[in-house]
């Protein structure tokens, strides 16, 4: 049996976690609105055709922030489209994804959605097939209280209070060919930094957040510092997208070691965003936003069949990947890489959050239930939302097939308010693990629980027949300061103090 020792202490602290790491995304795809958040002839729906069952397990998770509304979809939207009576807005061909657009679904609705989900709009505006104008008009729209054509519209609308929208996108992954309206560095950093400036000049208390390169295209460097060069001093963030997927033939291991390859990369692109600030000789540290990330593999043979398709649907069945156990644990790897950058990392988005690449899962008239991927994000959404800790220690290494001998456990601490300390665990061995946690430091804490997830089946799914097939369960008790780690597991170990 292996042994491992992991050494905390007060003194060391890295950052507080911004609130807004806890963040998700809904984009207009699939089924992640309609049939997903939205659903009138559900048993479930509200009287504005929510599903109150989504919304329950939304509010369980604890997200804080959505961006919305693309995306992909983003770079053809017309915003004008999602506003006004239902009866008028027209039906649209979705050209990101191949999709009947109802409109059915707009900003009112969905503002109202977050309102009861708890959480705030990040919404992205279209810098694809649109520009400066759409978006000027867009923030008055949003934010402007009245008495002016945009704000006056919004009110004869529904909405006699704006929506205060603080933070938003300037477009979608605008260097990607897939994307409408693909930009080249330089134009796209005199686009942003013109966006910025107009949008800022209609309300000057919302912040932006400009495109960074769609990991992994061969740009990258090239375009963040062509864009940053144009557009530094009036972005507030710069996007960063990654998601993980098991290749054939990897090992478990191999694929639990994919998150590690976030560490460098965003090593790399606060490299490159802090010298462009050299450059300027600015006292401005511009700190990123990572507003796509998950595993995303499953389902894509199905959806690139889809693409070649000529007839339109709405919602039809996209980007419904099924999560494994094994998913589970590389999605919590992932979220651990961020927060262990919570210094310079503010913004976070799990894409997406409903039936699309989602912790949610619905059927069309029928149940909503957890994934498995779920309840890494719920125990770092409740128990994560404190100061990271600079932890150090003694680690045992495991086989990790092509990597080679890598550190058995995969760790992050955080400092709550009250004291306490809450520490997050991926065992990435094959074989249990005994940590013992030394917080000597603390004075006087010690293990008061302990959580884990773990399964005999790498391959277990939770479905409507069985949501609950993986899921945490209470894990061993401490012997003298030490616990054992089953292999293979995501653990959180709960410290607090005696007495």
């Amino acid at each position: 049996m292996l042994e491992a020792t992991l050494v905390l202490d007060r003194d060391f602290c890295l950052a507080r976690v911004d609130e807004r790491m806890f963040g998700s995304f809904v984009e207009h795809v699939g089924r992640a609105v309609y049939g997903g958040i939205y659903e009138p002839g559900h048993p479930s729906a509200d009287a504005d055709g929510m599903r109150t069952d989504v919304l329950a397990l939304v509010r369980e998770l604890g997200i804080t922030l959505v961006r919305y509304p693309g995306g992909n979809f983003v770079s053809g939207f017309r915003w004008e489209d999602s506003v006004g009576p239902l009866q008028e807005r027209p039906v649209r061909l979705s050209l990101a994804w191949p999709a009947l657009e109802s409109n059915e679904v707009g900003l009112h609705e969905f503002a109202a959605w977050a309102q009861k989900a708890g959480c705030r709009l990040f919404y992205a505006i279209n810098l694809g097939t649109r520009g400066l104008e759409d978006a000027r008009n867009l923030v008055e729209y949003a934010n402007i209280a009245g008495g002016s054509y945009y704000s006056d519209l919004r009110r004869k609308n529904g909405a006699a209070d704006p929506f205060g929208i603080r933070l938003w996108c300037l477009g979608n992954e605008m260097d990607a060919p897939w994307q409408m309206g693909e930009k080249t560095p330089e134009n796209y950093g005199l686009l942003a930094n013109e966006a910025a400036k107009i949008m800022k000049m209609v309300d000057p208390h919302l912040e932006v957040v400009a495109c960074g390169s769609s990991s992994p295209l061969p740009q990258f460097g090239n375009w963040e510092s062509g864009v940053l060069s144009r557009c530094y001093d009036s972005i507030d963030y710069l996007s960063v997208h990654r998601y993980c997927a098991k290749e054939p033939g990897m090992k478990p291991v191999e694929y639990l070691l994919q998150p590690s390859g976030m560490d460098e990369y965003i090593a790399q692109v606060l490299a490159l965003c802090d010298a462009e600030g050299a450059k300027r000789r600015s006292k401005k540290k511009l700190s990123l936003s990572f507003d796509e990330w998950n595993v995303w593999y499953h389902s894509k043979a199905a959806d690139e069949a889809m693409r070649g398709r000529t007839e339109r649907e709405k919602a039809p069945a996209l980007l419904e990947d099924v999560y494994t156990f094994e998913d589970a644990l590389v999605t919590g790897g992932m979220f651990l890489a961020l927060l262990r950058r919570a210094d310079r990392i503010k913004i976070a988005c799990m894409a997406q959050l409903v039936n699309a690449i989602a912790p949610i899962m619905t059927q069309n008239g029928g149940p909503a239930w957890r994934q498995t991927t779920y309840w890494p994000f719920y125990h770092l959404s409740r128990y994560g939302r404190g100061t990271v800790l600079q932890s150090a220690g003694n680690l045992p290494l495991c086989d990790g097939g092509g990597y080679g001998a890598v550190p058995a456990l995969d760790t992050l601490a955080v400092l709550m308010d009250d004291g306490s300390v809450n520490v997050f665990v991926i065992n990435r061995a094959q074989e249990p693990v005994v940590l013992r946690v030394d917080a000597r430091a603390f004075g006087g804490l010690e293990i008061a629980r302990h959580v884990q997830m773990t399964s005999p089946d790498l391959l277990a799914v939770n479905d409507a027949a069985n949501p609950q097939r993986v899921t945490p369960q209470e894990g061993a008790a401490s012997r003298d300061g030490r616990i054992a780690l089953e292999p293979l597991s995501w653990n959180v170990i709960f410290m607090r103090k005696r007495g």
